[in-house]
């Protein structure tokens, strides 16, 4: 807790046994709640959240966006301030959770982006059609709604309050850029802050396979296209 602000972290996980205690650890003591969402994992991920202290939920359909909306559903009447999104792959740095909070706390933000664009990046860690697809969804956003973003990235908080007038969808790969736009079109007051960033344990399910490539990009830009209709 920050200025008696309730902060909760919402982690969805596939298969990330050996990355999420070194996550968990790492995260901020000032933090109320930690929420793993279990999304399908085959290996032992409920069992390490679970001792690791987090609260574990289970989404049995697959997707990024699912292990969100179930975290979401599950504190809805906890009063929370401030919720937290963060991977549990351990690319993000967890301790970097301070410099994400602060403009909702101290400067009146509702949203505040992580970008890798603009901290510091090991060699290798964003993949190269995770950084031409990150600049290319950025550059539509800004040149339709006017808001400007460097980055997609996972790691994001918002005020509990704006993250439901959003009323989020998207039950996969679509879930950050639809957080962004709504947000852009809704006006709310977002910015950006760098954060740094590492090779993730284990590999993408994502960025990290062609389908997973190819099916993100295309939903990514379905959705920055169909936001543009009036309906």
């Amino acid at each position: 807790m920050i200025n008696n602000k309730k902060i909760v972290v919402i982690i969805p996980a596939f298969n990330e046994e050996e990355s999420l205690p070194h996550v968990i650890k790492d995260i901020p003591k000032f933090v109320d709640e930690i929420i793993v969402t279990n999304n399908g994992s085959t290996d032992r991920t409920v069992g390490v959240a679970s001792n690791s202290g987090a609260t574990v939920l289970t989404e049995n359909e697959k997707g990024y966006g699912a292990a969100c909306l179930k975290a979401i559903n599950y504190i809805k009447n906890k009063n929370y301030d401030v919720v937290v999104f963060l991977d549990g792959d351990y690319s993000d740095h967890p301790e970097d959770m301070e410099l994400v909070v602060n403009p909702i706390i101290n400067n009146g933000y509702d949203l505040v982006i992580g970008s890798r664009m603009n901290g510091n990046r090991t060699n290798g860690a964003m993949l190269p059609q995770a950084i031409l697809g990150n600049w290319l969804s950025s550059f539509l956003i800004k040149i339709f709604w006017k808001y400007k973003f460097t980055d997609l990235g996972p790691f994001r908080a918002i005020k509990y309050s704006s993250l439901i007038k959003l009323n989020m969808q998207d039950r996969n790969f679509g879930w950050t850029v639809e957080m962004q736009i709504k947000a852009a079109k809704q006006k709310i007051k977002c910015t950006e802050v760098p954060v740094s960033y590492r090779k993730r344990i284990g590999k993408s399910k994502v960025t990290g396979t062609i389908n997973g490539t190819i099916r993100a990009s295309f939903k990514i830009l379905y959705l920055i296209f169909r936001s543009l209709l009036p309906y």
